[in-house]
């Protein structure tokens, strides 16, 4: 049995009471932010962080911006990363992407419908670089890939790939609070 902890105070407003506090997404990251405790590589070792960036750059060059977002998702889903989805999930917004394909990314098998066929072998190799201790990328995957994409733009994919599974190691590593971006500020 599971008990509810959020609960409505009576002025209307939610709070959770194992905190007990409202919920105030911008409080909270706010508090978050200024409880955090990690280095920020962008100030420890400017140079990697730029190398990273240009990387990234490097990589999304050329390369379709729904895909480059929709890429990006779902390796932070499967890393578990909610400060570069929340980043991406907006960005892709902002690009126009839908609500649907949004929600659907994360379970796009079952909904391949929603996804090209491009799409779907750009997430089968997202994931299977991603998660590439459990069983490397398998010959299938690989190869559908590149029969949707010519080999530049393939090298791309895998290339964004990569910088996204950087990207998502380095703020689960310095504790990157889920609703901030640096970019902006």
């Amino acid at each position: 049995m599971t008990t509810d902890t959020h609960t409505i105070s009576p002025s209307g407003s939610a709070s959770d009471s194992t905190f007990g506090s409202t919920l105030d997404p911008a409080g909270g990251i706010a508090a978050a932010e200024a409880a955090r405790t990690r280095l920020d590589l962008a100030k420890a070792a400017p140079e990697v962080y730029r190398a990273i960036i240009r990387f990234d750059s490097a990589a999304r060059a050329g390369l379709d911006p729904a895909l480059v977002e929709l890429i990006q998702i779902r390796a932070s889903h499967l890393n578990h990363c909610a400060y570069c989805l929340h980043m991406h999930t907006n960005d892709a917004r902002k690009a126009g992407e839908s609500e649907d394909r949004l929600h659907l990314v994360a379970v796009w098998r079952e909904a391949r419908h929603f996804f090209t066929p491009k799409e779907q072998a750009a997430l089968a190799l997202t994931e299977a670089v991603t998660l590439i201790a459990d069983g490397g990328v398998p010959d299938p995957v690989y190869a559908e890939a590149a029969a949707h994409f010519e080999e530049r733009e393939l090298a791309r994919v895998l290339s964004l790939i990569l910088t996204i599974n950087t990207w998502n190691r380095v703020a689960l590593a310095t504790a990157k609070v889920a609703g901030t971006d640096e970019r902006t500020g």
